[in-house]
């Protein structure tokens, strides 16, 4: 069901119809003047500590760092680690920014830009933010990277700008109202480290729901 039948739906439940232009500018003018909730204290901070907040924060939460001085490198990094954990496939993201690079470090390592399926190992993706608070990466849906490429596979690569990281969830939603002012993303991911349970028995499991490792390259500011 998409979700214009949804919203139709809740709309006959409360006896309401579409929209007047009245009420969605109505609406519009709310949400742009939306107000930021509760900040962390944790989270105010100088854009340097603001990294380093994250970078022990997503530690904490079992994330790999590999740190790069500049993009050129992420080919280079990304086929150090596959040849490490001796994968073969890289299903990856076709951001402009990536496929703008050289990828013949890769080597013997196939590159596929597709949608991930059942039993892909490993995947590249971007994030549009970091979020010091918690480590946590926000990535969005969009045709350049569908939203299976951040859960299907074993291993989700990510590249993260330092000069994407903000303090707060509030900082990072701000970030994609200013992104997408007329239109949200489909899916917003906030993803905090390898995906884990603990449902069985209080027994931690990686890669409950998700990818089992999470390895972040971190482009570094110049």
């Amino acid at each position: 069901m998409s979700r214009a039948e949804i919203l139709n739906r809740i709309r006959q439940g409360l006896g309401r119809g579409v929209a007047t232009q009245q009420q969605h500018d109505a609406a519009m003018a709310r949400i742009k003047a939306h107000k930021a909730t509760i900040i962390p204290k944790r989270s105010q901070l100088a854009k340097p500590a603001q990294i380093q907040l994250f970078r022990e924060m997503a530690l904490s939460a079992s994330a790999e760092l590999i740190d790069i001085e500049q993009l050129t490198d992420l080919p280079t990094a990304v086929s150090t680690w596959l040849h490490k954990h001796e994968l073969k496939t890289l299903v990856s993201a076709s951001d402009a920014c990536l496929n703008a690079l050289d990828w013949q470090a890769l080597g013997e390592i196939t590159r596929e830009q597709r949608v991930a399926k059942s039993g892909d190992l490993a995947s590249l993706t971007t994030s549009m933010a970091g979020i010091a608070e918690t480590g946590t990466l926000m990535l969005h849906s969009r045709p350049e990277s569908p939203t299976t490429l951040n859960f299907l596979p074993d291993c989700h690569l990510v590249l993260l700008k330092e000069s994407d990281i903000v303090g707060s969830y509030e900082d990072a939603w701000q970030k994609v109202r200013e992104q997408n002012p007329n239109q949200m993303p489909r899916t917003v991911n906030m993803i905090t480290g390898p995906s884990r349970s603990a449902d069985i028995g209080q027994k931690l499991l990686m890669g409950a729901h998700g990818p089992c490792v999470l390895a972040i390259f971190m482009l570094k500011d110049t």
